[in-house]
């Protein structure tokens, strides 16, 4: 089986690890709140035709290794996780929205991406090396 994914009009193997944490880095993310995380990231990842292939839910932390559809930009589907299983958190455990610094804000702003792919030094010499095979190719069919 092949490493890309197939759409209409594109393979893809576009495969990111994505951190985030819970507002003040507060250790909230356990039990049944950490099950509830996972299972809104699984359920609105499915949604949006991403793949989940690791995913592990720290008691201050998230982290997220997804193949995500290059249709679906990193900073929408980050921001469909975190505001959508926010919600659902908050909804399901009200007691999280009764401490004052909270508010309605489950996670904090912002988080940390990188893409994970071919090693660099393999695609490094492939770009460098690519135009002399193709002039290698192209006297070949020449020859009269």
């Amino acid at each position: 089986m092949s490493r890309f994914r197939k759409l209409s009009h594109s393979i893809w193997h576009c495969q990111y690890h994505i951190v985030w944490v819970p507002k003040y880095r507060f250790r909230v993310l356990t039990g049944p709140v950490a099950s509830e995380v996972a299972r809104c990231i699984r359920a609105f990842s499915e949604q949006k035709g991403a793949e989940i292939v690791e995913l592990n839910v720290q008691i201050d932390h998230v982290h997220l290794l997804v193949l995500v559809p290059p249709k679906i930009s990193i900073s929408s589907f980050v921001g469909i996780l975190k505001g959508r299983s926010a919600i659902r958190v908050l909804n399901k455990f009200r007691n999280l929205k009764q401490k004052p610094y909270w508010g309605n804000h489950f996670w904090a702003k912002g988080y940390c991406v990188d893409s994970i792919g071919l090693d660099a030094e393999m695609i490094r010499k492939y770009v460098k090396y690519q135009e002399k095979k193709e002039r290698l190719a192209e006297q070949g069919s020449l020859n009269f």
